[in-house]
């Protein structure tokens, strides 16, 4: 039986850790066991200047975190190591990140599950939102699109003032 000191500090993992969850728009469990010290080290700096918090966690202790989130879905997965990526405001930063990392290790680091604003999301659908282009380039393509009608419209009716231009010097 734990003392009542390990307890207390375990609850209160467990209640900062549900609150982190809530409070995320993405997160992604992974299993670490086949990253060397090397690449976990590059991929926790990388994970870190992209603003995703990525750490180690107990899967009787995320269980309960989650159940307290109210995300449903995470207990088939939390068996073996699990490390846990969450983004508090892009849902593709982390997926990508971690998607890389996949990529890299040929298949020895893996993802479990995944979940966006509380809902589970299958290890499939965590590696179609990694392949997806970040939210700069999202944006940058949807400024072209609205943006290329008034281009066209512009360049139009800058023709046709050059026409009509045309037409009033041949008259004169």
């Amino acid at each position: 039986m734990p003392s009542q000191k390990v307890l207390e500090s375990k609850q209160q993992f467990v209640s900062e850790l549900a609150d982190k969850l809530k409070s995320s728009a993405c997160g992604v469990l992974v299993d670490y066991k086949g990253i060397n010290v090397a690449d976990d080290t590059m991929l926790r700096k990388s994970l870190r200047e992209a603003g995703v918090d990525y750490f180690v966690v107990k899967n009787t202790l995320l269980k309960r975190a989650a159940e307290q989130a109210g995300i449903e879905g995470l207990d088939a997965h939390l068996e073996g190591t699990t490390a846990l990526a969450l983004s508090k405001e892009d849902i593709i930063i982390a997926p990508k990140l971690l998607y890389k990392q996949v990529e890299a290790s040929k298949g020895a680091y893996s993802i479990k599950v995944g979940f966006i604003d509380g809902q589970t999301i299958t290890a499939e659908e965590v590696t179609e939102y990694a392949k997806l282009p970040d939210k700069d380039t999202l944006v940058a393509k949807l400024l072209f699109v609205l943006q290329s009608p008034i281009q066209k419209l512009a360049i139009a009716a800058s023709e046709i003032a050059k026409k009509n231009e045309g037409e009033t010097e041949t008259v004169a």
